[in-house]
């Protein structure tokens, strides 16, 4: 056993730390002597030195020098979206620990929710192990090497590219960091296990479910860490979503030493209340406890919702047996500027709260697992999951990326089983080859999922090869990423194209997994030219008329299952140099740094969402030079007045959407615009009219 650890040098930072420190050991340890099971949040004091220093991982190490920091954080918040390159390799974090002696015996786990790309980590010099992958959360025991009172924890972090670790490609930034947080879980020797692949231990499968019945499959996995076998009781408690107790089942198990055992139980739920998407996301709650005797030596809670999915190639996606409209947005994360992936929980709410406004029904999550507050809020919103592994645009023929794939498939398959979000789970987006090694790849993928997860099918965002080439046969559902009249093409040749896909694979359910026009709201030109993809001139009206051509022609189309614009929100790319700036993709229907909601977002809002709304399109293209001129408001209200200047215009019927007012005549200099719709809705701007000198 190690020595005590030397006492750091006199300061006051370090005494401020230290009695927090105390404080907290004292209350975990009343906790642990109480409590079944007990979670420290270990998110404060990390120091951080971003170069690799291999002594680091020593207790003795002097990291007097080192910056501190709070997770979760990024080493690439400036450099990651600057455009070029960006810092990718190795950083080391370092943390004191406060562990008072426990009163009985414990099991402490550490909790990583996301270390990009592979993380080692180090108890107090002692190497307690490593993960292989960005963006799942993993655990370790680190009972062995933990001591009572101070401890040290060290923590590699490396986002390099390496060649087994997915992704290998992808067209975005790989932030590095500990960019989630971290948390210390105390838990009794005999306990749900915590280690199954970071996913909750207890896993609820509904069948049978209709308005009369539902039948719950409960499987629980407990861990007897201990020395001894123990005779133990599985209680489980399904309460509804106001806390009331629905169905109690209690099972009497052995569990021997040293051993994890499965435990399945049934309950039945009458006239249970279904879980609706958006319309009515209705959950109940499935509490399960761990017990001996009367003692309760672990529990954990997971969310049930109650549906039923099917897709097929005919009639898009029913939800409980009726038509659903599954439509949205990609979201790639909740990254902001200066912070990359290290977000707060506040701004992965904010993201949701925007994409609610806008009226989505789904998201599709990509291109990696999101943090469990997204999976979390779909749960609560009623949205739609489609998520995804990072097998994204290339792969390696080694053994060990399909290890990796492996291990990546089952943590996002395990900790996300619970989530009445989540239809599908997507196995790769755009890999840029065709040949055999891919088909395999998508084939094994395939078969894993199914292994994991018989309820639900698997995806593939497919985009160039043939439409019915055989790694977009592989899985279950199949999406295309297509930007006709942007990328390729014009924006008509969308719906036919649609057709002849579709007419190719009659039997297969088809989605569009992306579509997307690049804009910038500091580019501004009405009518706009069609911009080159690359180029420095991504006008904003442009995206708001490609956006307007796509989605009446989706529209036209209910046997998709469903369509997802490329990209909610504009997301850090280090290797694009195009648009208003470099290393950002501005393809979002909002800004990088949520301040700006682009005229495609009103767009949708007017053809999603059941709020009055109006909208005055074109209202950052000012100062203008020509007058008079056209004048177009989205709503999805039936009629609409417009005033200028206080004087009210003909009233203009809506057309699918869309009033406009051609002609409007400017006076030189400020120009009040305000419309009035028939049902409330009200949006008012100023244009400037600067008329060319003669």
């Amino acid at each position: 056993m190690l020595s005590p650890l030397p006492r750091p040098v006199d300061h006051p930072a370090w005494t401020r730390l230290l009695r927090a420190a105390a404080v907290l050991a004292l209350l975990l340890g009343a906790l642990c002597a109480y409590a079944a099971r007990q979670t420290l949040a270990l998110n404060d004091h990390w120091r951080f030195h971003r170069a690799d220093l291999p002594a680091a991982s020593q207790a003795d190490f002097d990291d007097a020098a080192w910056s501190t920091v709070t997770l979760p954080h990024t080493w690439n918040g400036s450099d990651g979206e600057a455009g070029g390159a960006y810092h990718r390799g190795p950083a080391w974090y370092r943390r004191e620990l406060m562990l008072p002696a426990p009163a009985t015996p414990r099991r402490h786990l550490l909790q990583f929710d996301g270390a990009a790309l592979t993380a080692e980590v180090w108890v107090n010099g002692h190497f307690a192990g490593r993960h292989e992958g960005g963006y799942a959360a993993f655990r370790l025991d680190i009972t062995p090497w933990l001591l009572p009172g101070r401890n040290l924890l060290a923590v590699r972090v490396d986002n390099s590219p390496q060649p087994d670790v997915a992704p290998l490609g992808g067209d975005f930034t790989v932030f590095g960091g500990l960019h989630r947080g971290v948390q210390l879980i105390s838990v009794a020797p005999t306990h749900i296990d915590l280690l199954d692949d970071g996913g909750p231990g207890v896993y609820v499968s509904a069948t049978e479910v209709s308005a009369r019945h539902a039948q719950l499959k409960v499987h629980a996995r407990v861990r007897n860490a201990g020395d001894d076998s123990a005779k133990l009781q599985l209680r489980l408690s399904l309460r509804d979503a106001r806390g009331r107790l629905v169905r109690r089942v209690q099972q009497a198990l052995s569990a021997a030493a040293g051993a994890t055992r499965t435990v399945e139980q049934k309950l039945g739920v009458p006239r249970p209340h279904l879980w609706q998407g958006v319309h009515d996301p209705y959950l109940y709650s499935l509490a399960a406890e761990l017990l001996q005797g009367s003692t309760v030596l672990d529990s954990t809670t997971v969310p049930v919702g109650l549906r039923t999915v099917q897709i097929d190639a005919q009639r898009g996606l029913m939800l409980n047996g009726r038509h659903y409209a599954l439509h949205g947005v990609n979201l790639f994360h909740s990254a902001r500027p200066g912070q990359g992936l290290a977000v707060s929980d506040a701004q992965i709410d904010e993201d949701f709260r925007i994409l609610q406004d806008l009226g989505v029904t789904g998201l599709r999550l990509v291109h990696f697992q999101h943090p469990q507050r997204a999976y979390d809020n779909a749960d609560r919103l009623g949205h739609l999951l489609w998520t995804e592994i990072p097998l994204n645009a290339a792969m390696a023929e080694t053994e060990a990326f399909r290890a990796n794939l492996d291990q990546q498939l089952r943590e996002l398959i395990k900790q996300n089983f619970n989530h009445p979000s989540v239809i599908t789970w997507g196995l790769g987006n755009e890999v840029y080859r065709s040949d055999a090694p891919i088909v395999e790849l998508l084939a094994a993928l395939h078969r894993r999922a199914h292994e994991l997860d018989p309820s639900r099918p698997t995806s593939y965002a497919h985009c160039c090869a043939a439409d019915d080439h055989p790694m977009a046969m592989q899985t279950d559902l199949v999406g295309f990423n297509r930007y006709f009249g942007w990328y390729d093409r014009e924006f008509a040749d969308f719906g036919p194209w649609a057709d002849t896909a579709r007419a190719q694979t009659p039997r297969r359910p088809m989605a569009i997994s992306e579509y997307g026009a690049g804009a910038s709201v500091m580019h501004q030109q009405d009518p706009p030219q069609r911009p080159e993809p690359k180029s420095h001139w991504h006008p904003e009206h442009y995206q708001a008329l490609f956006h307007e051509a796509y989605w009446r022609q989706i529209r036209a189309r209910p046997w998709l299952w469903g369509s997802f614009v490329w990209v909610g929100f504009d997301l850090a790319s280090a290797g694009r140099d195009e648009g208003d700036r470099a290393g950002i993709n501005d393809k979002g229907l909002v800004t990088y740094d949520r301040q700006t909601r682009k005229d495609a977002y009103h767009w949708y809002q007017a053809n999603w969402s059941a709020r009055p709304m109006a909208y005055i399109t074109s209202r950052r293209f000012t100062p203008r030079p020509q007058s008079p001129v056209d004048v177009k408001v989205y709503t999805n209200g039936r009629a609409a007045t417009l005033y200028v200047n206080g004087v009210a215009q003909p009233a203009s019927a809506v057309q699918d959407h869309v009033a406009v007012w051609p002609g409007v005549v400017l006076q030189p200099g400020a120009n009040t615009l305000r419309v009035v719709t028939d049902h409330g809705a009200e949006d008012a701007i100023e244009w400037i009219h600067t008329p060319p000198s003669k």
